[in-house]
C-alpha cells in the first residue's frame, strides 16, 4: 500500500500534476516504467511504449503503417485513456487535437496527443517539477 510516507508518493504527486493522469494511471507509469530517466530520448520512450508506426523495408521499398504490435500494451492503453481526457481538459492539447482532426482521424490524432502527453510525462518526471497547464 502507498501512504504518503512512500518513497514512491512524491512522483505519484509528480505524476497527478498532469492532465489526464489519476491515480491508477500514475501506478502503472510508476510501475511499468520503472526509472524513466534510462530513456535518453523521447523516440526511444516511444518506441518502448509503442506509440511509434510500423514500418516494412525490403530492398528499395519503405511502407509504414499504423502503430506497431510490439508495445508494452497495459502502458500504451493507459497512456492513450489519458490522452483522450488530456485532449479535453489542457487548453494546449485541446488545440493540437482540433487543428490534427482537420486532416485524419480523431483515432490517428490521439496517438500524437499521447505522444505529446508522453513528452510531458517525461519531462514532468525528469525536472521533478509539477506541471504547469499552459494558456493558449
Amino acid at each position: 500500500m502507498l501512504n504518503k510516507d512512500s518513497e514512491y508518493s512524491g512522483k505519484l504527486k509528480l505524476y497527478q500534476s498532469i492532465p489526464g493522469v489519476g491515480l491508477i494511471m500514475a501506478v502503472t507509469l510508476l510501475t511499468e516504467l520503472e526509472e524513466i530517466r534510462r530513456f535518453k530520448k523521447l523516440d526511444q520512450l516511444c518506441s518502448y511504449v509503442g506509440l511509434v508506426p510500423r514500418t516494412d523495408s525490403s530492398g528499395e521499398k519503405d511502407k509504414t503503417g499504423p502503430i506497431t504490435p510490439r508495445s508494452n500494451k497495459p502502458l500504451r492503453s493507459c497512456i492513450v485513456e489519458s490522452a483522450w481526457i488530456a485532449s479535453r481538459t489542457d487548453p494546449s492539447l485541446i488545440l493540437s487535437f482540433n487543428q490534427l482532426c482537420r486532416r485524419m482521424k480523431p483515432t490517428e490524432a490521439i496517438i500524437r496527443i499521447a505522444k505529446k502527453l508522453l513528452n510531458r510525462i517525461r519531462y514532468v518526471i525528469n525536472n521533478e517539477t509539477a506541471y504547469v497547464q499552459a494558456v493558449v
